[in-house]
């Protein structure tokens, strides 16, 4: 029998069909034709769905992930074990306090995951509200004039103007959900105007460090988490957080800018070449030009609606910029009306706006529950493997010698493991920073609370973002851009330590 849709079963089927004939000129050229046709047919994706099979084929980063996770638990097990074959007292022994930590954080995984879905739902219903009254328009129009001085190559009107606005005004609200389609039709749009195909231009390189450093104005998640864990001040990192992404931002621009100098390109191919990148023709057979083609996501839609004045995009940023120094003078004053203002806020703004608030913010409430369900199985195995690293000592032989360096530059060593994990996986560092936060030692308003929440929000995990943005579009060699996002990791991470230090100590 022949199923169309097994890989396996057409050489098995065709070549038992052969064996059955002696294996003497069964097969004829023409079916040989037949049989490689519907290998090549049956052994790919269908089309529309290339693009998200190469970004999930890409995600070299989750083998790093892997790696760092087993690494974790088989070092916490060999050092529990060489405790527990020289221990000598009473109990609890080694292995004993390694076990009973595993079941602690399992279920407190689980009770914290739950405990986050109703301040989850409603800082995701509140986003939703301020989507559908047309904010990420607003958001896009101010900062186009700015674009386009950033990125000369990329022409005004072009698909990947709309798309890069789109994605870094979605990462300004703190909406990385809506962020990531935006961020991949940036990046397709990008590789159009590309002659290099499979290496990343200089557009791609700044794109991608801007995304892993983008200007945060709302972190919800971590203010939703903070708030779930008890704290009396929730909002009291969008100070802090505005702070450090505004200076991870600059630098990563500065550093992509800088770095593209020492990274040549390689020639430009000759139109003739299938390395040239020239533009697939239409139905019709003629080439699209930047004007007719229209993105597919409904969202990058406003990048051809115009924009505001240049000195309107200016007047925007000065103002951002001026909140700087209040934020540092002010910051514990104004924390308190953080979560009140931008509730009403965004409550009136979609009033004024039309929007039927109470229907979406309850529309988007539900994908905020289901949000909180999705990361529990990443609460449980990270917590797990942190616990027992805790538990069996190896953390305090880890931490002891480097924490005593960092310390004494504002890192305290519960908040080593977060920087470091940081820009490696997105999931391993929100494991620890809720492990330090639901710690009755630190907690959320403590130093080390207010530093890996700011760390949380305004770093991003720069390996997965490669990852999936450069292969969506297969791009091999990345050039300067791994290193202008990690310089930006490092910018960030120094500004997060600078603005607690500043108000929290």
């Amino acid at each position: 029998m022949f199923f169309p849709h097994s890989r396996r079963s057409i050489p098995r089927d065709l070549g038992g069909r052969a064996q059955a004939g002696g294996g003497k000129g069964v097969f004829s050229a023409a079916g040989t034709r037949h049989h490689d046709r519907l290998t090549r047919r049956f052994a790919q994706p269908p089309r529309e769905a290339g693009v998200f099979v190469r970004a999930i084929r890409s995600l070299r980063g989750a083998a790093v992930l892997n790696a760092v996770f087993f690494a974790i638990v088989i070092i916490a097990f060999a050092v529990a074990a060489f405790r527990q074959v020289t221990h000598v007292g009473v109990d609890p022994t080694p292995m004993a306090a390694l076990s009973e930590a595993m079941i602690v954080a399992a279920k407190d995984s689980v009770t914290l995951a739950i405990g986050l879905v109703g301040v989850m739902a409603l800082f995701l219903g509140l986003m939703k509200v301020a989507e559908a009254g047309g904010l990420l328009v607003i958001i896009a129009k101010v900062v186009r004039p700015l674009m386009t001085r950033l990125f000369p190559d990329v022409p005004g009107d072009h698909p990947a103007m709309g798309a890069m606005i789109m994605n870094i005004s979605a990462n300004v609200l703190g909406l990385g959900n809506a962020a990531t389609p935006f961020g991949i039709r940036a990046m397709q749009e990008l590789d159009k105007l590309n002659p290099h195909k499979g290496t990343a231009s200089n557009s791609m390189a700044l794109f991608l460090a801007i995304n892993t450093s983008a200007v945060t104005l709302l972190p919800s998640g971590v203010v939703a988490l903070r708030a779930s864990l008890g704290s009396n001040d929730p909002a009291g990192i969008i100070p802090t957080t505005l702070v450090a992404t505004i200076c991870s931002t600059t630098v990563a621009i500065i550093a992509a800018k800088t770095y593209q100098r020492f990274s040549a390109l390689p020639p430009t191919p000759e139109p003739g070449d299938p390395e040239a990148g020239d533009p697939e023709p239409g139905a019709d057979g003629e080439t699209p030009t930047a004007s007719q083609e229209a993105p597919s996501d409904g969202g990058a839609a406003p990048g051809d609606s115009g924009a505001y004045p240049a000195w309107v995009s200016f007047l925007v940023l000065a103002g951002v910029l001026a909140l700087v120094p209040l934020t540092v003078i002010y910051g514990q004053a104004i924390a308190p009306w953080m979560v009140p203002s931008i509730v009403v806020g965004l409550l009136t703004f979609g009033v004024l706006r039309g929007v039927r608030v109470y229907e979406v913010l309850v529309e988007g409430a539900k994908d905020g529950f289901q949000v909180a369900l999705r990361i529990i199985p990443y609460l449980v195995a990270i917590l797990v493997a942190v616990a027992m690293f805790r538990a069996s000592g190896a953390l305090d032989l880890l931490i002891r010698p480097l924490g005593a360096v960092t310390n004494l530059f504002g890192m305290p060593p519960e908040a080593l493991p977060m920087a470091i994990l940081r820009p490696l996986s997105g999931s391993g560092a929100y494991g620890v920073m809720v492990g330090i936060m639901n710690d009755p030692a630190t907690g959320p308003d403590t130093y080390t609370g207010y530093l890996v929440s700011t760390l949380q929000g305004s770093t991003e995990t720069t390996f997965y973002v490669l990852a999936v943005y450069f292969g969506a579009v297969q791009i091999r060699r990345v050039r300067h851009a791994l290193a202008a996002g990690l310089t930006a990791d490092l910018a960030g991470i120094i500004a997060a330590v600078f603005i607690c230090s500043l108000l929290f100590t």
